[in-house]
Parts: structure tokens; sequence; C-alpha cells
């Protein structure tokens, strides 16, 4: 499970937008598999990796037949992952306003975010997104934590950038 999750965050962070449909379909597959471990954390692995499997197809199939739907839907998915990874990294998640509340604001930016700014905001939220994947994955202090994730989406997005300037 652990090397599934850091190779999904590699191929986000790196080429989140160059292959849509593995963006759509990445943030589908850990974001579902996030919310069935959160919501039913009694249950087996196995239901949260079916779950993120389904999630994961049905967005990359959006991706490919409805590119404007798909791209608010991962832009609003990444919003609210991002959201609740960073409220965990920095161990927030007990603040006044409901957790949930911000993750929804998260993915409304997001989804706006990401609609507006299609190849920027795919190279962002990929890279940001695949970031929080590889940081969730990999058990550090909280301090180098931040670090590592903030250094390895700079990394994402220099390299993704790149892709992006040469294309145009």
């Amino acid at each position: 499970m652990i090397i599934l999750r850091i190779l999904i965050g590699i191929l986000l962070l790196l080429l989140g937008r160059k292959l849509f449909w593995l963006f759509v379909a990445g943030i589908g597959f850990i974001v579902a598999m996030d919310l069935v471990i959160r919501l039913f954390p009694d249950s087996a692995i196995l239901v949260a990796v079916v779950a993120g499997l389904v999630a994961g197809v049905i967005g990359a199939l959006l991706a490919i037949f409805l590119q404007q739907v798909a791209v608010g839907v991962a832009g609003f998915l990444a919003g609210w992952y991002i959201i609740l990874s960073l409220l965990d990294a920095f161990a927030l998640a007990e603040m006044t306003v409901p957790a949930w509340l911000l993750a929804i604001f998260g993915g409304i930016v997001g989804f706006i975010v990401a609609l507006a700014l299609l190849g920027w905001a795919l190279i962002v939220l990929s890279s940001l997104s695949g970031a929080s994947l590889i940081v969730q994955t990999i058990d550090l202090d909280r301090s180098v934590t931040i670090l590592v994730f903030v250094l390895v989406a700079i990394v994402g997005i220099v390299v993704q950038g790149r892709t992006l300037s040469r294309e145009s």
C-alpha cells in the first residue's frame, strides 16, 4: 500500500497535467480511499482500495469524455484533499471551524482555480496533491514534513512548468 501511494504521488507530482486523465483518476482514487478510511475506520483496507479504484475509473472516464466537468471535479477534490492534508500535517483538526467545512471551502477554491487557469491549475493542484500523498505516506517529524512537502511541491511545479513552457 505504501509503495502504491508513493508511486501515485510521484506520478501526480511530475505528470499530473500531461496525463490529465491520470491526475483525475489518481485524485479520485486517493480521495475515495481517504474518505472510506476516515468514515469507516474499522473497514478492511480492501474496501478502501476498491472504492478508490471505482472512483479512479470514473474520474478517468470523465477526463476522457467530459474534460471541463472532470477539470472542475478534479479541482474540487484536489482542493478538498489538500486542505485535509494540511490540517493533518499541522495538527489543526481540532479547530473551532469544522474540518469538513474548510475542506469544502478548499474544494470550491480548487474548482474555481482549475476552471480559470486550466494548465497551471493542473500543474499546481497535481503537484500539491502528489506532494501531500508522498509526505503523508512517509513518517517524518511535523516540521520536517512541512519542509519536505514544500520542497517536493516546488519540484513538481518546476518540472511540469518546464514541460508546459516547452509546449507553448
